[in-house]
């Protein structure tokens, strides 16, 4: 089950954290993986030289996606490689928290761009070539914040609210096609994006847990693969929560 062979998957972010680990479990189940950074090209290597070492494929491509031609840029080198491209994971993203009275317009304007933005850039260039194939699996990876909202994270939770709608409404465009749309939620995970939170935070969310933990990258990638697969193809428009029960409460 949950086999990928012959597919081709973009993930976008994805030199470390949860995009670094999506990428690899994609690879591992049989997807030619497209590892896309920013600005860290070290990390980015490193990703594809454990999905190389472990026999799979995969292409590094420096693109900031939040800016059209860049995202582009992507989608072409991804065609040029490979000459398809089956499953897109908009993952890209940024936080810039504070409380809005003290938020720089700068900053809402990059947390939106890299967060939601990006997804639009990809979604709309990636979904021609999935379109004359008529299959393809979009995965956007919101958070439990896009859902529940989080005080010094309006930017954040805006942005991540506006993949949930961007979500079901593409899901809704391209569904007669064969194309699937779905998001994942994760909670709180440790990741570099997340290691500055407060001591007091973590222990404060993980009692609000009903698992009693927080989650891990892998968890994330479990639920992405499940959704890229053939096994999830009657699935689309969803959100699916991977935060241990949070936003039960």
């Amino acid at each position: 089950m949950f086999q990928l062979n012959d597919k081709v998957a973009i993930v976008t972010g994805s030199s470390r954290g949860i995009g670094a680990a999506i990428a690899q479990t994609l690879a591992r189940q049989g997807a030619k993986v497209v590892i896309n950074h920013r600005n860290s090209p070290a990390e980015a290597e490193s990703v594809a030289m454990v999905i190389q070492a472990a026999g799979g494929e995969a292409l590094v491509v420096q693109a900031d996606v939040s800016q059209s031609n860049e995202a582009q840029a992507l989608i072409k080198a991804t065609l040029d490689k490979f000459g398809q491209i089956d499953i897109l994971v908009n993952n890209a993203g940024v936080t810039r928290d504070t409380m809005i009275m003290t938020m720089k317009e700068a900053d809402w304007d990059l947390v939106l761009q890299t967060n939601l933005t990006s997804a639009y850039h990809c979604s709309k260039a990636a979904i021609r070539p999935m379109l004359k194939k008529r299959q393809g699996r979009i995965i956007n990876i919101t958070s439990v914040v896009g859902l529940a909202g989080q005080a010094g994270q309006s930017n954040y939770a805006a942005s991540k609210a506006g993949l949930i709608g961007l979500t079901k409404s593409l899901a809704r465009e391209i569904g007669s096609r064969n194309i699937t749309v779905n998001a994942v939620a994760p909670g709180f995970i440790p990741t570099a994006m997340t290691e500055t939170l407060p001591k007091t935070t973590l222990e404060a969310v993980i009692s609000n847990t009903p698992l009693g933990r927080l989650g891990s990258v892998e968890d994330v990638a479990h639920a992405v693969l499940f959704l890229a697969s053939d096994e999830a193809a009657f699935i689309t428009g969803q959100v699916l929560s991977v935060d241990g029960g949070l936003v039960m409460q």
